[in-house]
């Protein structure tokens, strides 16, 4: 019994500890956005496909008040590969580390298509690339640094077959005659609190903040973070989705884009826009009009 109430006294001054820490943390980013708030940045690109010319993409990446290096990353391309055209597209969104997410945006594409499944059984292939990737970030972790990284990675196939994947909370979403489907899964510390505990995590959930792994990150799966690698997966959810006459368009975006917006909000704001990147640059000034403080990273890929 003496025990017992060790062990209680013990997390409780844990929990309250993580607590005091993330509130004392939320106050100095939120002096670090007053002292930030004229040093946002904006990139933007657009491409189309030469299979489909009626098929564009755009991209629009605006920096947040944070005072830090941009630490989202965008891939928005179509490429050949043989007899067969492929679209790629993904945004990563770094977690104390700017270095991660643009070693994925050099790296996971190619590990995910030198996988000699990828044509026969692409999710496999991307499970098993995904699985790699962050094999090597951990095993680099002297160089990479600490931190880690999101991801949301789309793969359009002959224009006819989209395989999504992703881990964290930047998100996929489909519109189909104006109506938005989420692609993609918000891997939440809560929504996954049993699997954390089990491998010997904790999930805090302190008033005015976001539930955290260990009281740190705000995401279940991640790549890289080392620290945390025991509690965290980087198992990805696959999923597939064919392209048909009533497919408007897809968003790839990174949570400071929903954080403020709905799913049928951002398909709403944009539906009318034609050009791509002129729909993703719309996405990002609507986000920081809602007060989004984050970096915003948005892919818009209209057919």
């Amino acid at each position: 019994m003496g025990f017992f109430l060790v062990c209680i006294t013990v997390n409780l001054h844990l929990i309250s500890t993580v607590c005091s820490t993330a509130y004392i943390d939320s106050l100095q980013e939120k002096v670090q956005e007053k002292v930030s708030l004229s040093s946002s940045t904006a990139e933007s690109g657009k491409g189309k496909s030469k299979t489909s010319k009626k098929i564009t993409h755009g991209y629009h990446l605006m920096k947040g008040k944070a005072h830090r290096p941009m630490e989202d990353f965008v891939v928005a391309e179509f490429k050949k590969a043989g007899e067969s055209e492929l679209g790629l597209f993904a945004i990563f969104d770094g977690h104390l580390s700017h270095i991660i997410p643009d070693y994925l945006k050099s790296h996971l594409f190619d590990n995910i298509l030198n996988e000699p499944e990828f044509w026969t059984k692409p999710e496999n292939a991307i499970r098993k690339a995904y699985r790699i990737t962050d094999t090597n970030i951990l095993e680099k972790a002297v160089d990479l640094g600490k931190g880690g990284s999101t991801a949301v990675t789309a793969i359009l196939i002959n224009c006819q077959k989209l395989v999504k994947a992703n881990v964290g909370d930047s998100r996929a979403v489909i519109s189909k005659n104006g109506e938005a489907k989420q692609l993609s899964v918000d891997h939440e510390p809560i929504m996954e609190k049993e699997s954390i505990e089990n491998r010997g995590g904790f999930v805090s959930n302190c008033p005015g903040d976001v539930a955290r792994v260990d009281g740190q990150l705000a995401v279940a799966r991640a790549f890289g973070d080392k620290n945390l690698k025991e509690q965290l997966s980087s198992k990805p959810d696959v999923a597939v989705e064919m392209i048909d006459d009533d497919t408007d368009l897809i968003i790839l975006a990174s949570d400071g884009l929903w954080k403020v917006m709905t799913n049928q909000e951002a398909v709403d704001a944009i539906r009318n826009i034609k050009d791509a990147r002129s729909a993703a640059k719309r996405l990002s000034e609507e986000a920081v009009k809602r007060n989004s403080a984050d970096d915003i990273s948005c892919i818009v890929v209209r057919f």
